[in-house]
């Protein structure tokens, strides 16, 4: 039948507070998932830049373009 008699669950005036399959709390400290993202980004950055580097360039080159300190020495051909 088409009636509200059978339905489940609590009437419109009776919510409950807490939050369905929520957690309370973050398993984590936020700054460390925080600072596990960050990383997680920078190693993405490097093996891209290392993926696309000239075959001329080092793995210490690359590190150093990704870090912003590399100068021209480290970015043109060795002869």
């Amino acid at each position: 039948m088409a009636g509200s008699q059978g339905t489940k669950g609590p009437s419109p005036g009776q919510h409950s507070t807490e939050a369905l399959h929520q957690r309370s709390k973050l398993p984590y400290c936020p700054f460390r998932m925080a600072l596990g993202g960050f990383a997680a980004a920078l190693t993405i950055g490097y093996f891209t830049l290392y993926s696309k580097k000239k075959p001329e360039a080092s793995a210490l080159d690359v590190a150093k373009v990704a870090t912003g300190t590399s100068n021209p020495n480290n970015t043109h051909p060795r002869k």
